[in-house]
């Protein structure tokens, strides 16, 4: 058996340190679609179900996807010194249908003169530095034997193997964290930060890091070769107990719908902080950097500008979440609620009206 030390750091990578779980996907080059069945191993190819891959949107989708989407995940209004800003919790995968934000999400955004992330992904220097900082290092010690195989056998269910075998165990513990809920239909692919990203470049507004690649490889990476075994296997202890799966699944759905008590409540049921060693590994995958982030977005906004910022949904709850800290700070916080979804062929509602909505219910 192994130990549950470091099970938080990597059940929660690809939401909490989503740029590491991104970069580790591309640098993983992981196919669009299933490996072709090996010549010498017809029977484990025969038996084996590859998780459903992304399907990407064709342009010609896109004008109609732009305008069925519908508002999802939490907003809110920031006001200090006569100007306003945003705060918006994401989820860094999603389903197919959710990858574009709603007219109110897509008003905020345009009103913003800039748009903050934890990364900018767009970025070709912040992705080499993630990805170089990926590769296992010549000489690292390998794995004991039996997580070892362990491991593998999770990469080839995933029919990820040779792709990530040149990254971090802890890193391709990480990618197969992040793939696990394709099964539900959720996927990084969708995730909704890089469409705002790509918002922000398609308007000519600067994407203002909140991290720096540094502060993410500390998240994850460890050179101590014992702590990297513990968390490479409690991370496979999620996996085959099917936790990961199932709190993603949790996880991304309270999030579509706007479920900011379920966020709330995430400790009680993501079967992953059941020790103090776990809900200290919590504390600092979320609350630690919240001070930093929120100092971000404040010297944003003090410096004359109007700022989107966008970051995962957890660091939006409770008194250590980002509206807690930016109230603080003597920012008037107000949560935007969001209509409900129009009736099919009802006429389209106005974005601007949504923006002036008072603050929603906490439900």
């Amino acid at each position: 058996m192994t130990t549950r030390a470091g099970l938080v750091r990597l059940a929660l990578a690809a939401w909490l340190a989503w740029p590491l779980a991104v970069a580790a996907q591309e640098l993983a080059q992981i196919p669009a679609a299933p490996p072709a069945p090996s010549a010498s191993a017809p029977e484990a190819s025969a038996t084996r179900a590859c998780p459903p891959q992304a399907a990407p949107f064709d342009p010609a989708e896109l004008p109609q996807a732009m305008r069925n989407a519908r508002d999802r995940g939490l907003l809110w209004r920031i006001e200090k010194g006569g100007r306003t800003s945003w705060l918006y919790g994401t989820v860094h995968a999603a389903e197919r249908g959710w990858m574009f934000p709603g007219p109110t999400v897509r008003e905020a955004v345009m009103a913003a003169d800039r748009v903050a992330l934890e990364l900018d992904l767009l970025d070709p220097k912040v992705m080499q530095a993630l990805q170089a900082a990926m590769v296992a290092p010549p000489g690292a010690p390998a794995l004991p034997p039996a997580l070892a195989a362990r491991l593998a056998a999770q990469v080839d269910a995933a029919c990820l193997a040779p792709a990530v075998a040149h990254l971090r165990p802890e890193l391709q513990a990480v990618t197969l964290v992040g793939q696990s809920a394709r099964r539900s239909g959720v996927d990084l692919a969708y995730g909704i930060d890089a469409v705002i990203a790509g918002m922000a470049k398609a308007g000519g507004k600067p994407v203002v890091a909140l991290e720096t690649p540094e502060q993410q490889i500390r998240l994850l990476t460890s050179d101590d070769p014992a702590r990297t075994a513990a968390a490479v296997g409690a991370a496979l202890d999620q996996l085959e107990g099917g936790q990961a799966q199932r709190s993603i699944t949790t996880l991304t759905r309270a999030w579509a719908n706007g479920r900011l008590n379920v966020l709330q409540t995430y400790p009680q049921w993501c079967e992953c902080l059941a020790s103090d060693a776990e809900q200290a590994e919590y504390r600092q995958m979320v609350d630690a950097r919240n001070p930093g982030m929120a100092r971000g977005i404040a010297a944003e906004h003090a410096a004359g500008h109007t700022v989107f910022a966008a970051v995962g949904a957890l660091h939006m709850v409770g008194p250590q979440g980002l509206p807690a800290l930016m109230e603080k700070q003597g920012f008037r916080v107000q949560r935007v609620a969001f209509a409900p979804a129009a009736p099919e062929g009802a006429a389209p509602r106005s974005p601007a009206n949504d923006l002036k909505q008072k603050e929603a219910p906490a439900q």
